[in-house]
């Protein structure tokens, strides 16, 4: 048997470094592997501890449930037992993904046995992978020390639901065989980007004359890593950039009636990531009228076309609002008689001032100024 270690495959299993406080049983099908950490300010000094997930073929979700539980004060920097060998993974410290028990109590985190039905909670409704067993239980430490925040802050509490929303739950969905829409209807396209088919397309082919435990094993470690360093992006990513929009935007809808007595039309401050958290925040603030354009500031190179040269200036945006988060309709898009025009044509149409354009489709349109902005979005409002 052998030993995966931070500097590849090159340690037979009773050559274990030091480190190693409790002797491993033997097995034939017993594989240790030890990647690097990826820890976000773990104990340096915690007790060793073993995980155990099982050998043989991998999906997303045992490969980042393993990266996971690894960043948590109680398994950091734990060894990761593969393994399906009852007596071995009975004396573990937690097991994922096999062994047909669920018992946070005892760290025992499997999906597949009959009866089976935890879900997430706070209106999530997915049967739960091993990964999201290990989110559900764990997530809240995991981001509450990326953010060097306690578990209980507010902040901690939104990331923990939003990124089980926006990362997690597919992750739960594909490894538990529901689809995403509720249609027999074959999908129109094929789509194998998403990170369960990438992390899928690690397992070893069929045509590789090695399919040693040994080789599976490096392929494992290149699937935790792949997973975990997707799921850190995305905690990152919502601590400095999600979390930030979502305060401007709530604060730009409180202030929606100032803008105009509608209250239909809200003006960014700042622009930032705004269309997801518009349709959160309606909700949970039960705002109504709903918002139908959002206006804000845009500084980029505008393209003309005659001249095939490139002028820079400021503009405002006016963007009509989509009727759902993944809808291409908008809930009142600009008028049909300004689409598709520009410049002076614009302006003489709608009598209105430093017009730019309105897209084709009626969802954008530009100003020179935020009062012509702002002028636009009333015009359209009674149209």
């Amino acid at each position: 048997m052998w030993a995966i270690t931070r500097g590849g495959f090159n340690q037979k299993i009773f050559n274990l470094p030091k480190t190693l406080s409790r002797p491993l049983m033997a097995t034939s099908n017993l594989i240790r592997v030890s990647s690097p950490s990826y820890s976000t300010s773990s104990p340096n000094h915690a007790p060793f501890k073993r995980v155990g997930t099982h050998n043989g073929s991998f999906h997303c979700d045992e490969a980042l449930g393993c990266f996971m539980i690894r960043l948590t004060d109680k398994f950091s920097n734990s060894e990761i037992i593969r393994t399906r060998d009852p007596k071995v993974l009975e004396g573990l410290d937690a097991v994922l993904d096999v062994g047909g028990v669920y018992d946070p109590n005892h760290d025992r985190y499997d999906h597949h046995q009959k009866g089976f039905e935890e879900v997430f909670g706070h209106g999530f409704n997915t049967k739960l992978s091993s990964a999201g067993l290990v989110y559900k239980h764990f997530g809240k430490e995991i981001i509450a020390k990326e953010l060097q925040l306690g578990e209980d802050h507010p902040d901690v509490h939104r990331l923990f639901l939003a990124i089980y929303k926006s990362f997690m739950e597919a992750i739960d969905a594909i490894d538990n065989g529901i689809n995403q829409f509720d249609t027999d209807k074959p999908p129109k396209y094929v789509n194998n980007t998403h990170i369960s088919s990438r992390v899928g397309r690690l397992n070893l082919d069929w045509t590789d004359p090695d399919q040693s435990p040994e080789k599976e094993n490096e392929a494992f470690q290149r699937a935790m890593a792949l997973a975990g360093s997707e799921f850190l992006e995305s905690v990152r990513f919502h601590a400095r950039s999600w979390l930030p929009a979502r305060s401007i935007v709530r604060e730009c809808i409180a202030e929606r009636f100032d803008i105009d007595p509608s209250g239909e039309i809200m003006v960014l401050k700042r622009f930032c990531p705004w269309k997801l958290h518009l349709f959160e925040l309606e909700a949970e603030l039960k705002v109504e009228p709903l918002i139908k354009y959002v206006l804000y500031e845009s500084l980029r190179y505008i393209l003309i076309v005659i001249m095939t040269q490139d002028e820079r200036g400021k503009q405002w945006r006016v963007q009509a609002v989509a009727a759902s988060p993944d809808s291409f309709e908008s809930r009142k898009p600009l008028p049909a008689q300004w689409r598709g025009l520009r410049d002076d044509e614009l302006s003489k149409e709608t009598r209105i001032s430093g017009c730019v354009f309105v897209h084709m489709s009626g969802f954008i349109g530009g100003n020179q100024t935020y009062e012509g902005a702002l002028v636009m979005a009333r015009a359209a409002l009674k149209m």
